[in-house]
């Protein structure tokens, strides 16, 4: 872990920590938010586990280059698990010149762990979106 990028100790402090590393460019910082048990729910529905897979996406979307935005709408915390709602927009120009407008209402999943830091449990981006 990068003492740069801290793991949040509070579940409301996920979305500060997922901007700070999405804002690094670097996989390895972004990583490092998931729980080992971590799954990513892909656009098409698809239950990704494999943490190679889960990086490759996640690789994809830093590679734009563009900003992230993200506001936490509900936070519930029943002890070591939190649920995260949140909205998130990714919009503006990629290096390649494509315009890209991506966003909507996460519904993720955070879990404390032995250390007392958060980490993503379950990354749903397109919460309840029909897929």
């Amino acid at each position: 872990m990068s003492d740069s990028y801290p793991l949040p100790t509070e579940p409301e402090g996920s979305v500060t920590s997922l901007l700070e590393r999405f804002h690094s460019g670097k996989v390895s910082a972004m990583m490092a938010l998931y729980d080992p048990e971590a799954v990513f729910i892909a656009n098409d529905g698809r239950t990704i586990t494999d943490h190679t897979e889960i990086a490759a996406r996640l690789e994809r979307d830093l590679r734009h280059g563009l900003p992230l935005k993200a506001k936490a709408r509900h936070v519930f915390v029943p002890g070591d698990i939190a649920q995260i709602v949140q909205d998130w927009l990714i919009d503006g120009t990629d290096p390649n010149g494509k315009h890209m407008h991506l966003g909507g209402s996460a519904s993720d999943v955070v879990r404390r762990g032995a250390d007392g830091r958060w980490r993503y449990l379950i990354d749903n981006n397109q919460g309840t979106a029909v897929r």
